[in-house]
């Protein structure tokens, strides 16, 4: 009834919509509790959402100070890093017939590395604290950031070059008035996507060597131990952080590229 609903106010859609996957996702939750307790699952193979929810809100202190570690210095450090890293590496690609012929294949060839392979090697190179899970995120979002933005930098037509050109537009008029605002869209898109992969890529490292914190350390401790209440609540901490960071991305995104026409019918 909510998905078929047409309301005239702005928002009272925007509530619909919002109010569709909360529904959803509660019926999934009760269906999970139904299921678990009705058919006599263990709480060692699959605990019911109750008893993960009692578990989360019973290590909150455990739980942020898990978040702090993986996220905050591993996962947002190196995306910073890594994302400011190839735009600026993507200008120069530009700028050079060279190393597009010979960094992009090369960087296409280390993307497609397993991150397991790469992860064990990192920790080694720089020790067990968040610099190492900070330098594996930046290994995996580099490059799809490089190819998103050079990608980018090619998305204005000939038309709006060869204006530019009548004005006698300098390379930097031409990059930050014309080049860089056309490739905002493409950007953006390499940014999202690398919202998802540096979670992953600092989870993944800290299974390879952490301090006593992090998600990734706690869930390979408590799947040892067989606490799957708490390797559940560290997934769920981990999903919340995901999407919130990709929330926050997709609405800069929006108030940057308002001009695009992805953007004007939202």
């Amino acid at each position: 009834m909510l998905a078929e609903a047409r309301p005239r106010s702005r928002s009272i859609a925007r509530a619909v919509n919002l109010a569709i996957p909360l529904v959803f996702g509660a019926t999934l939750l009760w269906l999970w509790e139904v299921m678990v307790l009705g058919t006599g699952v263990s709480p060692v193979i699959l605990p019911p959402p109750s008893a993960i929810a009692t578990r989360f809100f019973g290590s909150l202190e455990v739980l942020w100070g898990d978040f702090l570690q993986t996220f905050v210095k591993g996962a947002l450090t190196g995306y910073l890093i890594g994302c400011s890293a190839a735009v600026l590496t993507a200008i120069a690609v530009d700028r050079s017939e060279f190393l597009q012929r010979g960094l992009l294949p090369v960087g296409n060839f280390v993307a497609a590395l397993p991150i397991v392979g790469i992860a064990p090697i990192l920790v080694m190179w720089f020790g067990f604290d968040w610099h190492s899970k900070a330098a594996v995120v930046v290994v995996m979002v580099f490059f799809p950031m490089l190819v998103n933005t050079v990608e980018g930098l090619r998305a204005s037509d000939k038309m709006q070059r060869d204006l530019m050109a009548t004005y006698s537009a300098s390379y930097t008029q031409n990059l930050f008035k014309l080049r860089l605002p056309a490739a905002m869209p493409f950007i953006f898109n390499g940014l999202k996507i690398a919202t998802t992969l540096a979670m992953i890529g600092a989870i993944v490292a800290e299974f390879f060597g952490s301090p006593t914190q992090g998600m990734g350390f706690r869930i390979s401790t408590e799947v040892g131990r067989l606490g799957l209440d708490m390797v559940w609540s560290e997934i769920a901490v981990a999903a919340m952080a995901g999407s919130a960071f990709y929330g926050v991305v997709a609405m800069i995104e929006k108030g940057v590229t308002f001009w695009h026409p992805s953007q004007r019918g939202r």
